[in-house]
């Protein structure tokens, strides 16, 4: 996030997730509490699609740490909300299968999606997986957001450990559906550990990043005991 809200909670007391919600599930609020200082353009991005991201932070009990999106890529905005305010929540395997409005359909992210949809028997026909990013907000949202510049992002669940192999397999032909579409495709699978790149992991390095909730560490193995759960 380019700009964070203090937490309306004692910063000690910030301990957990609630697991209900998951980093990259999308929310529908019934209202976004006013902080001070925000930015100005987080009360127009709001009225135009109640919605917000699940980040990676922690929370107290009755809080989810969310992060708000303006229109522009520079535009990010982290803050909490209740859960009593919470309405709907859209994770993103909900939008794997979802399309866009027919005037959206040439821009090259949905291309790429669409691409993913079609091949039934791919290499994602046995992940749960789902688009996050500009790509899932416009589709949970139906709010223009998506550029023609614009990257697929990807989530794809990996609660077991996936070998390098698999990985490799995995990334070889979303790095082809990027290339057709000429943009990025940029999958992140979702460990044990928190978040990981594919491409890092397919690249059998020595210790791949993980972003979790507690922040980011490099680690040999995101599927080892113990870590915890992003």
């Amino acid at each position: 996030m380019q700009v964070c809200a203090a937490p309306p909670f004692a910063a000690d007391h910030a301990l957990s997730c609630d697991a209900r919600w998951r980093p990259h599930d999308l929310l529908r609020l019934h209202r976004l509490p006013l902080f001070d200082g925000e930015p100005a353009w987080v009360r127009e991005s709001f009225e135009r699609a109640p919605y917000a991201v699940v980040r990676r932070a922690l929370a107290t009990d009755g809080f989810v740490a969310i992060g708000v999106r303006g229109a522009e890529r520079s535009q990010r905005y982290g803050t909490w909300v209740h859960l009593d305010d919470i309405e709907t929540a859209v994770p993103p395997e909900a939008l794997a299968q979802r399309s866009p409005l027919a005037e959206r359909n040439a821009l090259p992210a949905f291309a790429a999606l669409a691409a993913l949809q079609r091949d039934t028997a791919g290499a994602l026909a046995g992940f749960v997986w789902g688009p996050t990013g500009s790509a899932g907000f416009e589709l949970a949202t139906q709010a223009p957001t998506v550029t023609f510049s614009s990257d697929l992002d990807l989530l794809i669940r990996a609660p077991e450990k996936l070998s390098h192999d698999t990985a490799i397999q995995l990334l070889n032909p979303l790095q082809a559906i990027a290339q057709r579409a000429g943009i990025r495709v940029d999958a992140q699978l979702e460990t044990p550990a928190g978040g990981v790149a594919l491409a890092e992991w397919a690249a059998d390095k020595a210790r791949v990043m993980a972003r979790h909730a507690r922040g980011p560490q490099l680690v040999t193995d995101p599927w080892a005991p113990a870590h915890g759960n992003a």
